[in-house]
């Protein structure tokens, strides 16, 4: 399980960049109204918004790891956990090509939760302009169930945990690899785009998550033989 951890936490801190782009935004638009000077007061609108969105991602990652838990007591659970497993591998290769720009085939799940983003995203109108931290919670929590490759990928990990604990536990894992970027995107939102986006960076990001893609699928594969 400890590898699985280490999996979710490095697709979310590898896949920083990406996450700039999807959520930070938003992270980025809700200190804009801030006093610069107000360096407590941005951190605690950030700080709200992205433990929401960190708790989204925990709600899904406990009911799908509480889904194929239960599924799989039906069957040869061994198996069919050491299938997923391999399933999640190569979800992490996918998006390591995605990440590096190598191939963007992780967009067709992404267009497939439009269809359900479309309907939570207007529940956000109340919310804005945020009238004090407490509501950047709801709105991070919103945004958390923005459709996302990154996000999917870590979710298959989540469905392999064997629990809903694990699966929460795995996808804070991802949520607390995701954090670091998009806080600082609050306050230097061009600085850390350039870094991120960085062609080398990007690419080394990709070779690490594709190495270890590579390598839990083979170990997935020796298991069921």
């Amino acid at each position: 399980m400890e590898l699985d951890f280490i999996a979710a936490f490095m697709i979310g801190l590898l896949g920083s960049g990406h996450c700039i782009g999807m959520c930070g935004g938003m992270g980025a638009a809700i200190t804009l109204s801030i006093d610069k000077t107000d360096h407590q007061r941005r951190y605690l609108y950030l700080l709200s918004y992205n433990f929401g969105r960190i708790a989204s991602y925990c709600l899904l990652g406990g009911v799908i790891g509480a889904l194929v838990t239960g599924v799989t007591s039906f069957g040869s659970s061994n198996s069919m956990l050491i299938t997923l497993r391999l399933c999640a591998s190569m979800m992490m290769i996918l998006l390591a090509c995605y990440i590096g720009g190598w191939w963007f085939g992780l967009t067709f799940l992404e267009k497939q939760g439009q269809k359900i983003w479309r309907y939570i995203a207007p529940i956000a109108g109340p919310l804005l302009p945020l009238k004090s931290p407490i509501y950047a919670l709801p709105l991070g929590f919103l945004w958390g169930w923005l459709p996302c490759g990154l996000v999917y990928s870590a979710l298959t990990w989540a469905a392999v945990s064997g629990s809903a604990l694990n699966g929460s536990s795995i996808m804070l894992a991802f949520g607390l690899g995701t954090l670091p970027a998009l806080l600082l995107v609050g306050f230097m939102a061009d600085t850390v785009k350039s870094i991120l986006k960085n062609r080398y960076i990007k690419h080394a990001s990709a070779l690490l998550l594709l190495f270890y893609g590579i390598q839990t699928g083979y170990i997935a594969i020796k298991q069921l033989m």
